[in-house]
């Protein structure tokens, strides 16, 4: 009786897994249906993220990584449709369907997974939350700063963050959440908080590019260390192997030196087994995720690799000069990796 009931319950998860599977398959049926990928910009720029000129044109790493994931479907990067949304947009417009995926500088946190229903990818970007202050209040670190005002992002993790810390130093800080990162610098820059806490590279691209970059310090704290994930609706298990993928082909074709320029010539003699997988020079890439065979080769050639889209958006290429950190390659001294390809 112990062995049919055994075998029942695993029948009965393969059913369940096999039905998970189907279910999670309607989202990229969805979307090859609609013709374009529905992806979250921001209201205003998040600069090196998303950012959008005066002609409607988007950019940035998070842009790059949507059209990574339209290209991986259509072949084209150009089959995006980016929608602004707030912060506390994200979660209603996923569970909605308004968006497909959220690509937005999001972590992945216990309630979004547990409460909201969401799931997560393998993190794109590893950035610290900290805390810019004008130069001349001479704090040395945020416990300096008992009683000071300090300028948040509403409705993002930043929020809880700073409630969190202040509350293990011992200390009270007078809080002005708003909105749209413009408004928010405006705030800080103008004086009207001492205080500035945001995600770390929004911080060092906002000091870089204000009008008087020594007039403001980064304090040594950290507030929190935060992995930005991609981030779906539980049960996409299939659309989340194909963000998954994206990244992880992103990053093996920066570990590999394929590049735009180079992804041709790579196809057409693959240096290994793996390379031409990927590629689409022999089978087998595409079918399992529901995808043409070179859906990879069609990021690379169109979008480019993780460095190319990191150093155009955030790095030496971009008016920020950002260096890599944490975020570069496994090999060069981050965290950053890619799946095995076999």
């Amino acid at each position: 009786m112990t062995s049919i009931l055994k075998t029942a319950v695993l029948a009965g998860g393969f059913v369940l897994s096999a039905a998970a599977a189907q279910a999670a398959s309607e989202t990229l049926k969805t979307v090859q249906e609609r013709g374009a990928l529905n992806c979250p910009g921001h209201t205003g720029s998040y600069l090196g993220f998303a950012e959008v000129d005066d002609k409607g044109n988007w950019k940035g790493l998070d842009v790059d990584l949507c059209r990574a994931v339209a290209t991986a479907i259509f072949g084209d990067p150009s089959s995006l449709k980016i929608i602004p949304l707030s912060w506390a947009q994200r979660w209603p417009s996923l569970q909605s369907g308004d968006v497909d995926i959220i690509i937005k500088a999001s972590g992945g946190t216990l309630s979004r997974d547990t409460e909201l229903g969401l799931q997560f990818s393998s993190s794109y970007y590893l950035g610290t939350t900290k805390v810019m202050a004008h130069k001349e209040l001479g704090l040395e670190s945020l416990a300096d700063a008992d009683g000071g005002t300090i300028c948040i992002p509403a409705g993002a993790s930043q929020e809880r963050q700073v409630a969190s810390y202040a509350e293990r130093l011992g200390i009270t800080l007078e809080t002005v959440a708003i909105e749209k990162t413009e408004e928010l610098e405006d705030a800080y820059f103008s004086g009207r908080c001492d205080l500035y806490a945001q995600w770390g590279p929004v911080l060092a691209i906002a000091r870089s590019i204000s009008d008087n970059p020594d007039d403001h310090v980064l304090l040594p704290d950290v507030l929190a260390v935060e992995p930005e994930v991609m981030i779906v609706r539980q049960g996409d298990d299939e659309w989340l192997d194909i963000a998954n993928w994206t990244l992880s082909v992103l990053l093996f074709a920066e570990q590999e030196g394929i590049t735009s320029e180079n992804v041709d010539e790579m196809k057409a003699n693959p240096p290994s087994n793996e390379v031409g997988k990927m590629l689409g020079a022999t089978p087998g890439m595409g079918t399992p995720l529901g995808l043409s065979d070179d859906w990879a080769y069609n990021v690379i050639k169109k979008v480019g690799n993780y460095s190319e889209i990191f150093q155009r958006s955030l790095g030496q290429d971009s008016p920020y000069k950002m260096p890599r950190d944490l975020t570069a390659l496994w090999n060069a001294g981050g965290v950053l990796f890619p799946f095995v390809i076999d």
